[in-house]
């Protein structure tokens, strides 16, 4: 079955075409600058394609061209915010393309972008089913407790603002391969999932189950990322607020000048490490509040699942930066977890345990695989009766 997994931002389509029972990934691309100008005399000159319906003709000659006269059976979308609604995967209607929109203020850079390339496509494609994969659906079984925020009820009831989650297909998937490693079943799995990107999220699972996330309402909550802030006093806003700075000052600064980049002047954590390593103190104090920020949700994580029994390092950072595994997982020996520095060590792309045999819990390393995730995702629902 062929599937072409879409992931739209604002000015982007990231693309890929999986045969999913064949577990290939026969094309994969992306599209960038749409719809955006060269600035130069505002002459109105567009760089890249004018629209997504333009992005996704480039995207058909590229499979027509690498693949030939291939028949896609299926579209899968990345949808970053399914709000309280949609805790699974659905089959896309007009309805469900309304429904997304509706989402909009939730996730104003994200579901915007979807609904474009959703509806490029049904125009395009339109007796072709569309499948909307969400970012948030794997944490809609998260306690009360635990998502509610303490403040006033009407603040959730009439605009929704509760913890959401993010990264949610990334841990789904992640969850299911950890069970694998450890020849469990997935509904005896209880362990901590640490995504580490650009963006970052960590979250405590249950009985495969998700029961805690560090992103909120927004993902801007939770660890030290690239460029934002994650956890802070929020007192510091009605600060900033008061001494002049507009709301898209206090945006930018949390979403776009914060985290690693604000701390040591690079969002980059391979080059943040290589600073660290060559004595540079901002650098090093960068790696120091990342890592103890991450330790201390990895503990308290410990908790709420009732003793883990695996801690999970994952995406970019947690598959390739041993260094920063090993800062994280040298904060975590009260809980009796020792690293094998020579596993730690090893570059591969493969599932794999890089703990002691004497660690009390191991840890291991999940490459994750959204895209596989949303591809399967879409089968499994247009092949549902």
């Amino acid at each position: 079955m062929l599937v072409l997994v879409i992931n739209s931002g604002s000015s982007s389509l990231k693309y890929q075409v999986r045969d999913v029972t064949a577990e290939k990934v026969l094309l994969e691309g992306l599209v960038e600058k749409i719809g955006v100008g060269n600035g130069g005399g505002g002459d109105g000159e567009v760089l890249g394609p004018k629209d997504h319906a333009e992005a996704l003709e480039l995207v058909d000659a590229a499979i027509t061209a690498e693949l030939g006269g291939v028949r896609l059976e299926a579209v899968g979308h990345r949808v970053v915010h399914g709000g309280e609604r949609f805790g699974e995967p659905v089959l896309i209607t007009s309805e469900i393309t309304r429904a997304i929109e509706r989402l909009n203020p939730l996730a104003p850079l994200h579901n915007p972008a979807s609904v474009l390339g959703i509806r490029a496509i049904a125009k395009k494609w339109p007796d072709l089913p569309q499948v909307a994969v969400f970012d948030t659906a794997f944490h809609r079984t998260l306690p009360e407790y635990a998502w509610r925020y303490a403040i006033p009820d009407s603040l959730y009831t009439n605009h929704g603002i509760r913890r959401y989650g993010f990264h949610g297909t990334s841990h789904a998937y992640v969850t299911q391969q950890a069970a694998a490693l450890l020849q469990i079943p997935v509904g005896e799995f209880d362990g901590v999932i640490a995504h580490l990107g650009n963006g970052a999220s960590v979250a405590a699972i249950q009985g495969g189950l998700s029961v805690d996330t560090s992103m909120g309402f927004t993902p801007l909550e939770g660890l030290v990322m690239g460029t934002r802030s994650g956890d802070l006093d929020p007192s510091i806003l009605v600060f900033l607020s008061r001494a002049g700075w507009s709301v898209e000052d206090i945006d930018t600064l949390l979403n776009r000048e914060s985290g690693l980049k604000g701390l040591a002047g690079d969002n980059d954590m391979r080059s943040v490490v290589e600073q660290a390593e060559a004595g540079n103190p901002r650098a090093a104090m960068a790696l120091a509040v990342a890592s103890y920020r991450l330790a201390k949700y990895i503990g308290g994580y410990h908790v709420a699942v009732g003793g883990a029994r695996a801690v999970v390092f994952t995406a970019g950072i947690g598959e390739n930066s041993s260094q920063f595994r090993a800062l994280v997982v040298e904060r975590l020996g009260a809980l009796g977890i020792r690293l094998d520095a020579e596993l730690n060590g090893v570059r591969s792309k493969e599932a794999r345990v890089i703990s002691t045999l004497s660690s009390a819990i191991p840890v291991l390393v999940i490459p994750t695989d959204e895209e596989r995730a949303i591809a399967e995702a879409t089968a499994a629902v247009v092949g549902a009766p």
